[in-house]
């Protein structure tokens, strides 16, 4: 399915959005764009235009995303929205509250074509890619949530549902309206890929200091062809040379996620083989241990988080750096893509 083209008031450039206020002062343009994207606000609650004006854009500029449902933790931090699209795809988006600040997961295709077996999206398959308005709006919606409990976006990953490097042109184009315009800072911003070696080539060359993170979760290319069958594409041995070479390019770190499968990947040969593949990229790679969420189509379920500790500990002994991330969410389906799934079997059952 090929994304819509439909303008939506996210998915426009400042000289395309121009186009819409023919006939009105040229400042309009200037107080349009700080509404849209200092204020967070909607076009029919930015005080400083004619209410006919606001009416008229409100109208014209259609929001990317319907709300279909919204999740919050038993915690109350971490909060997530499925989306509806132009064309009836579903997305999901993650808002992350912490103290001081906020982060959000965005997802970058409707569905994925990777085919991770332990991943709800994976499951799912692909429908296609997201535009740039479309990856824009889910920061501007999950920016205002966070802002009712004053809290600010500080961080966002390119970690929620689809493979980025995959489409890599609106991701980079969002990339830099996050940045330019909602103000936050490059390094702040992480795209993750599941190993696309091209993408990776790819965002070396491309100027803001962006965080590069991989989802490894095996470090032995027989295991990872069974959980990410891309591996048999890009095996290991290249895709850590095309770390190495973001590494020299960018000198930003590289995270591995590790999603730690019971009995699967978190034995300690596991942990001597990621430590050792770490090394070859020290002091400049760190790996993130995540408690895999239970998926409904993928038996196998997360390690303890005693043995998850033991991991870490581990891979410390042998050299690596290593970070056990909180599981957020379990509550709420937090795992990329059972959201979703689990609204598709509720609008599927029959009644009775």
């Amino acid at each position: 399915m090929a994304p819509p083209t439909t303008p939506t008031r996210y998915g426009l450039t400042r000289d395309e959005l121009a186009a819409h206020l023919d006939g009105e002062p040229r400042y309009r343009l200037d107080q349009l764009w700080d509404g849209l994207y200092t204020q967070l606000a909607e076009p029919t609650d930015i005080s400083n235009l004619p209410k006919a004006l606001r009416a008229r854009l409100d109208e014209r500029l259609p929001a990317a995303l319907t709300p279909v449902t919204e999740s919050v933790s038993d915690t109350g931090d971490t909060v997530k929205f499925l989306w509806e699209l132009d064309g009836g795809s579903r997305i999901e988006t993650v808002l992350m509250l912490y103290a001081d600040r906020a982060t959000v997961c965005v997802s970058s295709q409707a569905g994925c074509a990777m085919a991770c077996g332990f991943c709800a999206t994976g499951q799912a398959g692909f429908t296609r890619h997201l535009t740039v308005g479309e990856i824009v709006e889910q920061v501007v919606r999950a920016a205002q949530r966070a802002k009712r409990v004053d809290r600010r976006v500080s961080n966002i990953v390119f970690m929620g549902m689809g493979e980025p490097m995959a489409n890599l042109g609106p991701v980079w184009a969002s990339v830099e309206r996050i940045h330019a315009d909602l103000g936050l800072s490059a390094r702040h911003i992480t795209i993750s890929t599941v190993g696309v070696i091209p993408g990776i080539r790819s965002l070396a060359d491309l100027p803001l200091p962006v965080n590069l993170a991989v989802s490894l979760h095996a470090a032995n290319d027989a295991l990872r062809d069974e959980l990410v069958p891309l591996n048999k594409r890009y095996p290991l041995d290249d895709l850590v040379a095309a770390c190495a070479d973001y590494l020299r390019v960018k000198n930003r770190r590289v995270s591995f996620e590790w999603a730690m499968i019971d009995g699967v990947n978190d034995r300690e040969q596991d942990a001597r083989e990621l430590a050792e593949l770490c090394r070859r990229l020290q002091p400049h790679a760190h790996v993130n241990l995540i408690p895999l969420n239970p998926t409904p189509g993928y038996p196998t379920r997360g390690t303890p988080l005693a043995r998850v500790h033991e991991f870490r500990d581990a891979l410390e002994r042998f050299g690596a750096n290593a970070t056990v991330r909180r599981n957020r969410g379990t509550d709420i389906d937090a795992a990329c893509g059972q959201l979703a799934a689990g609204q598709a079997v509720t609008i599927g059952r029959k009644p009775g």
